[in-house]
């Protein structure tokens, strides 16, 4: 009974299943459409058009083609008009559950054709479906995708043709979305089997691709045309077929990061299991469990796996009277559940539901944020500019583990300060914290449980400047810390540091240093928050022999990845009305995206470190920076941009950095990630790599996360946009060049990427590039 209420009380994601029946050429009547609910279904598929319609397009096109061939004059004959839909045409009208049907495309039309005349005849059927289909109040048209790709020789026109058709139709059909149904690679299985206009035509060339090498990508290729064609429409999605054998991961992954709609299932996909029934392999549960955790997740449809449906010889619309009422339903399901649980049920969906039980629940992190923020874009935040709300602190401080690994890294510097007998900058003998921009206090009441655990005695000093939190940080030094605590309300570059004067004496106060320098100034890139400029400018009040900084350092990294849903975000913000959408390093839960670069090659690894600062810095550098900033450079107020005197010069940084790309592929930008030391111990007599193992770390790299910092979700990646999608062939290298910039007054980031192909032992060639990004409109003000 208690397992049984744990089950209830866990949450997975849901399966909805549909059917689909390649042969069915009518809508099915309401008696029908029940008999497929019954077998366990969510939804079916409906064609617009019927056999009616097809004949009729049908003798359209051998007479013309028979009158073209009878003609030799070119132009001579006008393009064939295919007449509009009559009620002979179709068994699809508005009705109660209309919008919930998904309607099919004709499978029979080419709009890859080379022939003109079947072209253009495709072209008309399709818009002809999609209107009357989005007439009706169908949501959802499914169209069969091209046949062959634009890898082939001779077939990148048909591809070109089909995406031009595509982007006609969504003109025509306001408000529908069309997916296109097309599979993950070319398996002979998945094609389709219903005969093309094309054969009609005597002079269409026949090809055979029974004993050819398959290429894995050439799908997926077809489909960047078409998407690209259709300007990343957020209408458009993808219907995909799944093989029964599935590739390399590397084109998994790759079809992950595309808007997929509904992943289908052929009978050639599934196994039989020894008690006779459809099962799938580990390898597609493995998959189908990866999707399901989208916060988008596609749905299921199968394909041609039945129910046998009954013929309704006399079909009418189901009307409200005739619904029966719910103690009348409630007594029909007790009365079906009775005996077989799967009575009734479809195997193959039967099969599915199984599946859906399998699933690992979700956790409450992902019911409530994880799986809420993915793919989903944020302005990076001005900490120094901005006050923040209490809500934002509250959301920073719901993860545990990045506040575990600051009380550990206090309490490692605190053992080892008392270890190594440091002298203390405190008249009493205590090391002397100091938590600058505290927030809400969550690294000061660490400090004050590191010192407990410890046995260390501290003073802490909060520092704040939000004058909001600094009355909150109030309370909890009455309610949580028994008052001993020091709040100061001050820009932490301001602060004189620790008063040990009597506040009340007439006399010139006198100011103490800090021991140990606590922050959690980091931003998503490491310093994109300024984290470098607000530790320079408290650095002063640290001691200048035995100081310590928590952190003491930290490394931004990046990759090329491909991510087209946050692509057609942006693209959709930029033509709506914001102009800085493509300039603004975005913060975001990457979730559905493509790591382009390869893994593993030696020099090259797939995350590479951009830069890296330290804290606290020598001093000879601040004395340098305090003479620039009173005019004491030779020439005077160059600087490193026009107008600035240098002053914050020494935390600019470039990087240029080369990712090797061994698959064809589109990047839509760069993932930033950063790794952090907090505290480095220099006690423990490591050996052999253990000292590397003592260090207390943060990471967000997906790479390093789950060793250095496990769960932590204080920080999701940022995302460097590119203005177009650059699309590079196989075996490119990717060089990535960035800038960390500034002028004294503000931070601001520029990236650029190009691709290179080798030509020759010794010669590269470019064969791609963007523009320069800048953020510099958006930049972080100091």
């Amino acid at each position: 009974m208690d397992q049984e209420s744990d089950d209830y009380n866990e949450v997975r994601p849901t399966f909805y299943i549909g059917q689909h029946d390649s042969t069915r050429s009518e809508t099915l009547t309401d008696l029908q459409y029940g008999q497929v609910l019954n077998a366990g279904f969510s939804y079916v598929t409906t064609p617009i058009t019927n056999e009616h319609f097809h004949d009729r397009v049908l003798n359209l096109l051998k007479t013309t083609l028979l009158d073209a061939k009878n003609n030799e004059q070119a132009g001579s004959i006008p393009d064939p008009v295919v007449p509009p839909v009559t009620i002979e045409d179709t068994n699809l009208f508005p009705g109660a559950y209309t919008s919930g049907l998904v309607a099919y495309s004709s499978p029979w039309i080419d709009l890859c054709s080379s022939n003109h005349v079947v072209s253009s005849i495709s072209r008309q059927v399709l818009n002809l479906e999609v209107s009357y289909a989005n007439f009706c109040g169908v949501r959802s048209i499914i169209v069969p995708g091209p046949r062959q790709d634009s890898i082939k020789t001779g077939s990148s026109q048909g591809i070109t043709q089909y995406a031009r058709a595509i982007k006609e139709a969504f003109s025509i059909g306001t408000r529908v979305n069309i997916i296109i149904h097309i599979p993950m690679y070319r398996e002979p299985s998945l094609e389709e089997k219903v005969p093309l206009l094309s054969p009609f035509d005597e002079d269409a060339g026949k090809t055979s691709s029974v004993g050819q090498e398959i290429d894995l990508f050439s799908s997926w290729d077809s489909w960047h045309v078409i998407r690209s064609v259709c300007e990343y429409d957020a209408r458009l999605y993808i219907a995909l077929k799944i093989p029964r054998v599935l590739p390399e991961k590397e084109l998994q992954t790759r079809w992950f990061s595309e808007p997929i709609q509904y992943l289908t299932f052929g009978p050639q996909t599934f196994q039989t299991n020894k008690a006779g029934h459809p099962s799938l392999s580990r390898h597609h549960q493995d998959m189908i469990f990866t999707y399901m955790r989208l916060k988008n997740a596609p749905y299921f449809l199968l394909c041609d796996v039945g129910p046998e449906l009954e013929a309704d010889p006399s079909p009418k619309e189901i009307t409200t009277a005739e619904f029966p009422t719910l103690a009348e339903a409630a007594a029909q399901q007790a009365a079906s559940s009775s005996g077989n649980k799967f009575h009734g049920l479809n195997s193959y969906s039967a099969y599915l539901r199984h599946l859906e039980r399998q699933q690992e629940p979700l956790n409450d992190l992902e019911q409530t944020t994880l799986t809420n923020f993915q793919d989903w874009l944020q302005s990076p935040l001005q900490p120094l500019s901005d006050n923040l709300e209490s809500i934002t602190y509250e959301v920073f401080e719901g993860d545990p583990v990045k506040y575990c690994q600051y009380e550990m890294a206090i309490a490692a510097a605190l053992t080892e300060w008392a270890a190594l007998g440091k002298p203390t900058s405190s008249p009493g003998g205590e090391v002397v914290i100091a938590v600058a921009g505290s927030g809400r206090g969550p690294l000061v009441t660490r400090a004050l449980r590191a010192s407990q655990s410890t046995g260390v005695p501290v003073r802490v000093w909060a520092v704040e400047k939000n004058p909001n939190a600094y009355v909150y940080l109030l309370r909890q030094n009455q309610r949580e810390w028994g008052g001993r605590v020091t709040v100061v309300k001050t820009d932490m570059r301001a602060w004189k540091g620790p008063l040990l004067s009597d506040p009340s004496s007439t006399s010139a106060p006198a100011y103490g240093k800090v021991d140990i320098l606590v922050s959690e100034l980091l931003g998503s890139f490491g310093d994109n928050e300024l984290s470098p400029e607000c530790l320079d400018g408290i650095q002063h009040v640290l001691a200048p022999t035995h100081g310590i900084s928590i952190p003491a350092s930290y490394t931004a990294h990046v990759s090329p990845i491909s991510t087209p849903r946050i692509y057609a975000d942006i693209r959709q913000r930029a033509l709506a009305s914001d102009d800085n959408a493509f300039d603004t390093p975005w913060v975001v839960r990457l979730f559905a995206l493509d790591f382009v670069a390869e893994r593993g090659v030696p020099g090259h690894p797939r995350f590479q470190q951009a830069w890296e600062f330290s804290h606290p810095l020598p001093q000879s550098t601040l004395d340098a920076v305090e003479v620039r900033r009173a005019g004491g450079v030779a020439g005077g107020g160059g600087g490193s941009m026009a107008g600035a005197v240098g002053a914050n010069d020494h935390n600019a940084r470039h990087c240029h950095l080369t990712f090797v790309c061994r698959s064809r592929g589109v990047i839509h930008g760069l993932a930033g990630y950063f790794e952090s030391v907090l505290y480095a111990p220099t006690l423990g007599g490591g050996v052999g790599g253990e000292e590397e193992d003592m260090k207390i770390e943060l990471s967000t790299l997906p790479e390093n996360i789950g060793r250095k910092s496990k769960d932590m979700v204080s920080w999701f990646p940022i995302f460097f946009p590119l203005k177009q999608p650059l699309y590079f062939p196989p075996d490119t290298e990717l060089e990535v060049s960035m800038w960390r910039q500034t002028d004294d007054a503000k931070v601001w980031y520029e990236w650029m990427v190009e691709a290179f192909m080798w030509a020759g032992p010794s010669q590269r060639v470019r064969v791609g590039g963007s523009d320069l990004c800048s953020s510099r409109k958006v930049a972080c003000l100091l």
